[in-house]
């Protein structure tokens, strides 16, 4: 991989830098401690472990740019110990993005090298324990023939994102290998209580989407998304893959998926897209009920869709489906009706995860086009990152707040990686 920074102009370069840094003084010293607030999940109290909307996420910006020589290793240790103030979560609700793996992936990205040995160690054997009760539970799920939670297999929450982790941690663990093994389990069909006859995909859940009329997904759906999605275990399997971390039946599980994908590629007049969700009786009509694409955000939309298939392109020399994949970007970042659809610059829905996904992309691309774009849009999103209008630049988190919005500028600017990307499993 070869990244962009130096394609890019010396006017946007010396924008994105600016931006950056202040968006990140901005959050250069942690809140004070809340104590009146109560320990409900719903409480301030718990943010400070997320890397979604807390203090693990703002020190992962901060230490990517100490490791750059363009942060100071003090506000590293403050936002630390800001997201240490809590008993660590390391139950249900525990995952990449919220609890003891969050701030364990927050210590292991952000901390100069050798720093906190002690706490790695707590933190290390507490995911460790936290995988194998996930893997349990799941191996009794399938054996009972029973439908998967998205918490269950789900890069926030679920396996995926503890897998992204031991990834990154430890790639050649037995663990991270006992992951893979459940993934590709996981993509083998399930009978869809379908007197058709229908048969639906492993990751085919009962879940309710949040927001979601329940008639509509009473008799279950399959995600798309990156997120919570199938496109998340795609990306994670692809990415062992590129790293040479493989076991039994893996290119077969990137095959299934990437053929479900394919089957749910709907062609429009800016492109192929895919729906977000398909339920049973769009499984049985064999199209979803949209007419059109939605968001193109990371999480849900094209984007996130496109990059875990052309990672699964280029892990599996199918240079054909990496085509395709980088096709189907292309027409999401020329379409301004689903540009226009972005309300706010953030990772997770918003225009920082579309720059950065578009900016791996690019830089494992087979043709410059992708790159092209993304300069087309960068100042776009300088301007959406830059006007202090948007009320998720007043939030600290790095999935919701500005501390991704500044990390993705940061990144773009100086070239330089630092693995939060795999909290998107966008590298």
């Amino acid at each position: 991989m070869t990244l962009l920074a130096d394609v890019l102009p010396h006017r946007q370069l010396r924008d994105a830098q600016t931006v950056a840094a202040r968006l990140t003084d901005a959050l250069a010293v942690p809140p004070p401690p809340e104590p009146g607030a109560d320990l409900s999940p719903t409480s301030p109290r718990w943010r400070g472990q997320s890397l979604s909307k807390g203090a693990a996420g703002v020190a992962v910006l901060h230490g990517v740019r100490a490791h750059a020589g363009a942060d100071s290793w003090d506000r590293v240790h403050q936002w630390l110990a800001c997201a240490t103030r809590e008993d660590l979560s390391a139950g249900p609700g525990a995952g990449l993005w919220h609890g003891a793996p969050a701030v364990a992936f927050a210590i292991s990205t952000a901390a100069p090298p050798g720093q906190y040995p002690r706490a790695m160690e707590r933190l290390d054997a507490a995911v460790t324990t936290l995988v194998r009760t996930r893997l349990d539970a799941a191996t009794a799920r399938m054996a009972a023939a029973e439908r998967p939670s998205l918490g269950e297999f789900d890069l926030v929450r679920g396996l995926t994102g503890l897998g992204a982790y031991l990834l990154r941690r430890d790639p050649h663990s037995r663990l991270i290998r006992q992951v893979l093994t459940y993934l590709v389990r996981l993509t083998e069909p399930l009978p869809a209580d379908d007197p058709a006859g229908n048969t639906a995909p492993g990751w085919w859940t009962s879940d309710i989407p949040s927001g979601r009329p329940v008639d509509a997904f009473r008799d279950g759906h399959a995600d798309l998304g990156m997120a919570h999605g199938i496109s998340g275990p795609l990306a994670l399997l692809a990415l062992a893959m590129r790293r040479g971390m493989t076991v039994d039946g893996q290119a077969a599980a990137i095959d299934r998926i990437c053929q479900w994908l394919d089957a749910w590629r709907h062609d429009g007049r800016s492109g192929p897209w895919w729906p977000e969700r398909v339920t049973l009786a769009e499984l049985r009509a064999g199209r979803s009920a949209r007419s059109g694409p939605a968001r193109p955000s990371w999480c849900y939309g094209t984007p996130g869709i496109a990059r875990a298939q052309q990672l699964a392109g280029h892990a599996t020399g199918d240079l054909a489906r990496q085509h395709r994949a980088e096709e189907a970007l292309i027409g999401c970042l020329s379409d301004p009706a689903q540009l226009a659809r972005f309300t706010d610059p953030a990772l997770c829905h918003g225009w920082a995860g579309l720059i950065a996904t578009t900016w791996y992309a690019a830089a494992d691309a087979l043709s410059p086009d992708l790159g092209a774009h993304l300069l087309r849009l960068l100042d776009t999103f300088l301007d959406q990152a830059g006007t202090g209008a948007s009320p998720f630049l007043k939030l600290p988190g790095l999935i919701d707040g500005s501390a991704g919005i500044a990390l993705t500028l940061h990144t773009m600017a100086t070239g330089t990686s630092g693995g939060w990307e795999t909290s998107l499993l966008i590298n």
